[in-house]
């Protein structure tokens, strides 16, 4: 749980960031957006894998990869949702004399918000999904259970692994539709 925590917060705060670059500094777009689609398509354990090169076996090799499958929809659905905000809205807080600090606070930003938020929620399944593969470089959590219930042909194991790692994942994807709904309702 404390590796898919600290993978999911680095992952928000480096999508967001560049997801935000991507929607307001017009040549940065292609370059993020790029990097993002083809983060999107290589799978899971392919990216642990490159990783044990580099950073070796343990923990924090392994928010490092998780970090790494959380950025693409964070970053893509920031683009997306900045990208959204009508264009009627901005001019109307600029001819109310907002600043652009203002128009991206009061304006932009919670229009933004909702579409923002479904990229953090992809994003968040999908690192609580991959801990679980993290477990083959040494990383620890559920996955463990599971190697080892596949190593000693235990299905207790391989039970507790399983049935724990799909309960973390239906929980947090419980909590983030409701918060999503939420925030839908607050955006409208």
């Amino acid at each position: 749980m404390a590796l898919s925590f600290f993978a999911l917060v680095a992952a928000i705060a480096i999508g967001i960031g560049l997801g935000g670059l991507a929607a307001h500094l017009r040549p940065a777009r292609g370059p993020v957006l790029a990097a993002a689609n083809v983060g999107r398509v290589i799978p899971s354990l392919a990216v642990l894998t490159f990783v044990l090169p580099v950073l070796g076996v343990g923990f924090w090799p392994a928010v490092v990869a998780l970090t790494l499958l959380g950025i693409p929809p964070i970053a893509i659905n920031t683009d997306l949702g900045f990208r959204g905000v009508a264009a009627a809205a901005i001019d109307a807080a600029r001819g109310m004399g907002m600043t652009p600090w203002q128009i991206l606070k009061r304006v932009s930003w919670p229009l933004a918000l909702p579409v923002i938020f479904t990229g953090i929620r992809t994003a968040t399944i999908e690192i609580v999904a991959s801990a679980t593969l993290a477990a083959f470089i040494g990383a620890g959590g559920l996955g463990e259970y599971i190697l080892q219930g596949l190593a000693n042909f235990d299905q207790r194991y391989l039970l507790v692994g399983a049935v724990g790692v799909s309960v973390l994942a239906l929980v947090a994807e419980a909590l983030l539709a409701l918060t999503g709904r939420r925030l839908q309702g607050e955006a409208r």
